[in-house]
């Protein structure tokens, strides 16, 4: 009996005793080294959901080590548990192929910023306020305060058009006028209208110019430079005030007309 206990059961306490210790202590060591990465990443300006995901990432890989670890010196046979542990991630990933891409993309998303919280964009077929940007989606608030969830991987496969990246944009309007108007006369009254506007930035300096010769109209191009934050405002404002001003001043704003001829024609008697 004491040889069997020398044999069989003083060397499993061990090796228990030697799997506990290396789990334990390794625990520590990942906490330890976590810790570490994280404190590294944070002063490398990383987005914080960004380290966070990193850091979780990390920690489940380094766990993952320990236990095998553990595992090894109990006798198990690690070889084929991490042939079998790999098995399961290949059928996991291929059964989350749309969830991993998603993945990327919010990855993607958040390292390279197109765009950030608070930002105005088009992306995925929808225009509105990004609210939330997560790793599997982002979120999206219209103009009628809706609420609109979308895959990062629609967005990132997407073009993406960013109207609150820069400080300024032009405003591009067109505006018409009759044939038989003054248009030297016109084109002094839009731009006396755009020097007016306090918003209308000075540089670059704001343009109307003769864009075509119409159907039915000469129209005109006026392109005022804005903050992006007075964009729409400046825009309804100008379309009103030349409207206003333009029947102030007699010009007319025609409308697409079709002018029908009929010719008659005289039959001679037989």
């Amino acid at each position: 009996m004491e040889s069997f206990s020398q044999e069989y059961i003083l060397p499993w306490l061990i090796n228990i005793g030697l799997a506990i210790a290396i789990f334990v202590l390794g625990r520590w060591v990942v906490k330890l080294l976590i810790n570490v990465l994280g404190r590294v990443l944070r002063k490398t300006k990383m987005d914080t959901m960004l380290i966070n995901f990193v850091s979780s990432i990390a920690h489940a890989l380094l766990l993952l080590f320990v236990v095998i670890a553990a595992l090894g010196q109990l006798g198990v046979d690690t070889t084929s548990l991490i042939a079998l542990i790999g098995a399961a991630g290949l059928a996991i990933g291929l059964s989350l192929q749309d969830s991993l891409k998603n993945f990327a993309a919010g990855v993607m998303l958040i390292v390279f910023r197109p765009f950030r919280e608070g930002d105005f964009v088009e992306a995925g077929g929808v225009s509105g306020i990004v609210e939330h940007i997560t790793i599997f989606n982002s979120v999206f608030r219209t103009g009628d305060n809706r609420e609109i969830i979308l895959p990062n991987g629609k967005i990132y496969s997407d073009c993406i058009i960013n109207y609150s990246k820069r400080d300024t944009r032009r405003v591009d309007m067109v505006f018409g006028i009759g044939y038989g108007d003054d248009l030297l006369k016109a084109k002094r009254v839009l731009m006396e209208i755009l020097e007016q506007d306090e918003r209308v930035l000075k540089d670059p300096a704001p343009v109307v110019s003769v864009a075509e010769l119409g159907d039915s109209s000469v129209n005109f191009n006026v392109r005022p430079w804005v903050k992006t934050a007075d964009y729409w405002a400046v825009r309804w404002d100008i379309t009103e005030k030349v409207k206003l001003e333009f029947d102030r001043q007699g010009i007319s704003i025609p409308f697409p007309q079709m002018d029908v001829h009929l010719h008659q024609e005289e039959k001679t008697a037989g």
